[in-house]
């Protein structure tokens, strides 16, 4: 079987035009293990799925029997369809949706719980990315990589952001090399170069909670081409402050598919340091961009307004709406993370 690359797909950008977004519904799980938890993370959820409705179609995915108080919380404009799930975060157990122009793929990557952390039940959740490709009419390319969307950030020019500890790492693909890791990432997405950054934040490896080990979209993300945002913790008190020194030290250094010197636009961490009793990881890196509009991480905090005017000068053509996402850290993502793009043909 040829790969996407090959058959001439590729992943657009993120600020390219969207088909609709994808999310998943919370269910009882070990992610919300009280009612209380569960409640708060489906009005959460909720509140995301309707600023996406503003700009675009929205297609929720719900556990069997959770359709109708799904609908309840979403309000009106909202599809929701029932499939078997585990957890809730769209972006790493959907599929990444490829096209050539004229047709619409996508990848399906093999899914083992973010490294088979401990917390994580994946039985459902690894065959979501075949279900939702098959809903939206695409031609689905399955990866041996194991491998989340929230794990990948690409320019749409050929460039792609990877760490280490995430593709690399002995939890999910222990045998892989870099050079294998990356002709299988360049094959699937129709990319030419990776950048590599060594980790992700403090709060995103054990004892810390509910983490990835490492995802790239809390870290940095492509803004247009040759322009990357990234996260940058201000207090020396945080042990993000050298982490992130180092990785905007990288991408400064970085060069992408097409030889531009990337330039980074640094955008400040809240100043909350910790939450619920560990280093927070809140960042408003974990936005999502959708049609006319850019959906951006609200913590309550200082720092909300100046990173709403960072995303504003940056997307000056787009409304960039603010949503409180501190219950969606407490489950260990962001809006970014609970969301999937499917490119308009």
């Amino acid at each position: 079987m040829n790969t996407p690359a090959a058959d001439g797909f590729r992943m657009p950008a993120e600020w390219a035009p969207h088909e609709r977004t994808w999310m998943a519904w919370p269910g009882p799980n070990p992610t919300f293990d009280d009612p209380d938890d569960l409640a708060a993370s489906r009005a959460a959820w909720a509140s995301v799925a309707r600023a996406v409705r503003r700009f675009e179609p929205v297609t929720v995915v719900c556990g069997p029997g959770q359709s109708a108080e799904a609908r309840t919380l979403l309000g009106d404009g909202i599809e929701t369809v029932e499939r078997d799930l585990d957890d809730a975060w769209m972006r790493d157990i959907g599929p990444t949706f490829l096209t050539d122009g004229r047709e619409l793929a996508a990848v399906d990557w093999t899914f083992n719980g973010w490294g088979a952390q401990h917390w994580a039940r994946w039985e459902h959740d690894a065959k979501i990315a075949s279900y939702v490709s098959d809903l939206a009419g695409a031609r689905t390319y399955a990866s041996k990589l194991v491998n989340e969307g929230g794990a990948i950030h690409v320019d749409g020019e050929g460039t792609v952001l990877l760490t280490e500890t995430v593709q690399l790492g002995p939890e999910r693909n222990p045998h892989w090399t870099r050079e294998q890791v990356e002709a299988e990432i360049h094959a699937h997405l129709g990319t030419r170069k990776a950048i590599w950054l060594p980790r992700g934040l403090t709060g995103d490896y054990p004892p810390h909670g509910y983490g990835t080990l490492g995802h790239v979209d809390i870290v940095a993300a492509f803004a247009r081409p040759g322009v990357v945002v990234a996260h940058q913790q201000p207090d020396p008190a945080h042990p993000d402050h050298e982490v992130t020194k180092e990785v905007i030290g990288i991408l400064r250094s970085a060069t992408d598919a097409r030889g531009r010197r990337l330039e980074v636009v640094e955008v400040p961490a809240p100043t909350v340091l910790e939450a619920d009793g560990r280093w927070a990881d809140y960042s408003y890196i974990n936005h999502y961009l959708c049609n006319d509009g850019v959906v951006l991480c609200g913590f309550d905090d200082p720092r909300d307004e100046t990173a709403t005017g960072i995303f504003r000068r940056l997307f000056p053509e787009r409304t960039v709406t603010l949503v409180d996402a501190r219950t969606i850290f407490a489950g260990g993502g962001g809006i970014h993370c609970i969301t999937q793009q499917q490119p308009k043909i």
